[in-house]
């Protein structure tokens, strides 16, 4: 980036040794320790820069800098609104334990030792978790393409050409049709007539998981609402994301419905007579579909897909006793992915939490690592990837979802 062009925030030089921490309490995470010789490397103003001085440990900064006695400091002293953040002198005026030199380095040996061992479990879970969510991902394709049929493990009798390249061969007995002809799409909405005292509940677009939502709808007066909050939910309902980005959004409305709204970020499919209302979310859930509407997603800045071009899709749809079967064959199969996922994801917190806990204890003198330490044998240096956690590093990644929402509702989306 050149500085003509860089924003004015860009401003803050760093070197070898040098540790960032985040000065604004949302994103106390974001630590990062500058462990090799660097070229015009600069960061935003919202960190704050630590270089070590004469009889320091540079790592040893970065691990202090990470100790939750050091974060909740920064938590605590944090003033603000929108953003609360720490002064650079309140920062400065910190009192720290600073160890001798040479027992910061035995604190450093054994912390990056842990460190990395906890941190290629977490890898190793994360992949687990990939893979299981792509077995998921294949189970899903089988079914509701009739790959396989569910009720027997075996492919069908007999198939036909569906005449949708992207579809290929599918049962001889299922139909197909386009999406709207099959499921009502958008079909209730908050008109701008709506009182503004009006209670609802709001799942935004980057609230929803596949098949979850990642924390509860928000509770909004109409009045103060986001003009994008009008889509109208009914229990048996299916959302999924229409903006490319967030593609996996998907949520099956299959509890509580009343007084519940989605963002004009996603399409709501309302099932009809014929349907299996759930066998609607597994079919959108596929990659056979997704892709689709990936490849037909126009825009720029957020590409998106329209309505009417979504409404457009041919699907294939079984007999009604069919998508039943499917529906509890993969209920059933999900369930069994989902918990293991769930004890991987927990795994991966509870490792976590014991970093924490471990770094904190170290760095402020309650274990006494040093001759642990000395005994600890030599291990060639890993690759700054290889060290990564991808979780972690999702977390200091934040996107903002309702200025994102926003861009989006003013961009043109040809149908």
């Amino acid at each position: 980036m050149r500085f003509g062009d860089a924003p004015s925030r860009a401003r803050r030089v760093l070197r070898r040794g040098d540790t960032i921490v985040s000065t604004v309490r949302t994103y106390l995470k974001a630590v990062y320790h500058v462990d090799r010789d660097v070229d015009a490397l600069v960061c935003s103003t919202g960190f704050a820069v630590l270089t070590p001085g004469p009889g320091t440990q540079p790592r040893y900064v970065s691990y202090l800098a990470q100790s939750s006695p050091f974060t909740d400091c920064i938590s605590a002293e944090s003033v603000g609104t929108a953003y609360p953040a720490i002064a650079e002198s309140r920062l400065g005026s910190f009192h720290v334990p600073v160890p001798t030199l040479w027992e910061q380095t035995a604190i450093v040996r054994f912390l990056d030792y842990m460190d990395r061992r906890i941190r290629r479990y977490i890898r190793a879970k994360q992949k687990l978790i990939k893979l299981l969510e792509e077995y998921k991902q294949a189970l899903i394709h089988q079914a509701v393409t009739g790959r396989i049929d569910v009720r027997t493990g075996q492919s069908y009798p007999s198939y036909k050409d569906s005449g949708v390249e992207w579809l290929g061969q599918m049962p001889e007995h299922w139909e197909l049709k386009p999406l709207k002809r099959w499921v009502r799409i958008n079909a209730s909405v908050l008109p701008d007539t709506t009182p503004a005292d009006y209670e609802f509940r709001y799942i935004d677009i980057g609230t929803v998981g596949t098949g979850f939502l990642t924390r509860e709808p928000q509770q909004l007066r109409f009045g103060n609402a986001p003009s994008r909050a009008r889509r109208v939910l009914h229990m048996g309902d299916t959302i999924i994301s229409t903006v490319r980005t967030y593609l996996k959004a998907v949520y099956y409305v299959d509890g509580d419905a009343e007084a519940l709204v989605c963002s004009t970020g996603f399409a709501v499919l309302t099932p009809g007579p014929s349907t299996q209302p759930k066998y609607v979310s597994y079919l959108v859930q596929s990659n056979t579909f997704t892709d689709r509407v990936t490849a037909e997603s126009v825009g720029t800045a957020y590409p998106a897909i329209a309505e009417g071009r979504l409404g457009s899709f041919y699907v294939p749809i079984p007999p009604l006793p069919e998508q039943t079967a499917i529906v509890e064959y993969l209920d059933a199969q999900t369930a069994k992915i989902g918990a293991a996922i769930a004890a991987a994801r927990s795994e991966i917190e509870l490792l976590r939490e014991y970093r924490t806990r471990l770094i904190a204890d170290v760095v402020t003198g309650k274990l006494d690592v040093r001759e642990v330490a000395a005994r600890l044998p030599e291990e060639p240096p890993e690759e700054e990837a290889e060290l990564m956690d991808t979780d972690e590093t999702a977390e200091g990644e934040a996107t903002d979802d309702d200025a994102a929402a926003e861009a989006l509702s003013e961009e043109e989306v040809e149908p």
